[in-house]
């Protein structure tokens, strides 16, 4: 490996082990304080953190009236949307079941691409988004597929997670707008930041305000501080300089770790099982998204 290369790749590493501790942090948070809690600390430092970073590189700068309603849009779905659905999903989701199914994101941005932006679909990338489908069905049924349609209940945190990740694809989709106009770590700030906004309203309205925070144990604020400064933090900004290093098509070849990472956290600090549907479905995931990326 080129000398240059070695600190982008460690950078990429350090993310997707962080972003595959956040479920396994998430689901020790929830044991303490609702989702909207969690999220609103969680991007509150987030938010400093980014702040904090662009500043010291000295890429502050206002957005222009025309950018506003886009960063605003991509804080909702990005942050606000994204993280309702997924730390409400894992109330009853595994986390590792949970990992896996996020790692499904590159087929609906695959898959979008092709319906909105006209992107090239071949035979390769069809039969990756069917067998990726196939795993995440059994992921999503614990391995009894025809009794998924029975019922909701014991699928309903798995089936939120599962739409997290077409949400995830449409933000990706968007921001290919906006990264060429601002440096990536200033996108995230704004992005961030609008996010946090609007969890204000979540947790201020429908919410439960501020009232759970005295509960919290130091287990709880252990959970919700590493979700803040590395997984809305430190993460973000290594994955960005990672990104003006490696390009994109290699680096996204690192998210597939994630779920490896967070199936083995969840299994010695949580005590979740390591169950054979669970990695089945997950290889037969990562080949799908293998399929389609490979093109």
């Amino acid at each position: 490996m080129p000398r240059s290369r070695i600190l982008p790749v460690f950078s990429a590493l350090f993310s997707v082990i962080i972003w595959g501790g956040t479920f396994v942090a998430t689901k020790i948070a929830l044991t303490e304080v609702s989702p909207a809690t969690i999220v609103w600390i969680r991007f509150g430092i987030g938010v400093l953190i980014l702040g904090a970073t662009v500043l010291a590189r000295r890429q502050f700068a206002f957005p222009s009236a025309n950018d506003l309603w886009m960063l605003a849009l991509l804080g909702f779905i990005g942050v606000t949307f994204h993280q309702w659905l997924q730390a409400t999903g894992l109330q009853t989701a595994r986390a590792s079941d949970t990992a896996w199914i996020v790692a499904t994101i590159p087929v609906f941005t695959a898959l979008f691409g092709w319906i909105f932006l006209k992107e090239k679909m071949g035979w390769l990338r069809v039969g990756g988004i069917v067998i990726a489908a196939l795993g995440v069905l059994l992921i999503v049924s614990d391995g009894e597929i025809a009794g998924l349609f029975a019922g909701w209940e014991h699928a309903r945190g798995e089936l939120l997670i599962l739409l997290s990740a077409p949400n995830w694809a449409i933000y990706t989709i968007l921001s290919r707008r906006e990264l060429p106009r601002h440096p990536a770590a200033r996108m995230m700030f704004y992005v961030m930041l609008f996010g946090w906004l609007f969890t204000c309203v979540w947790i201020f309205s429908i919410g439960p305000g501020l009232t759970e925070i005295p509960a919290l144990t130091l287990k709880g604020w252990m959970a919700i501080l590493a979700l803040g400064v590395f997984g809305s933090g430190f993460a973000y900004i290594a994955w960005y300089d990672a990104l003006r290093e490696i390009p994109a098509s290699q680096l996204g070849v690192f998210i597939n770790i994630e779920p490896l990472v967070t199936t083995v956290l969840a299994a010695t600090m949580i005590n979740e099982p390591i169950t054979p549907v669970t990695l089945i479905g997950g290889a037969i995931i990562i080949l799908g998204v293998w399929l389609v990326n490979r093109e």
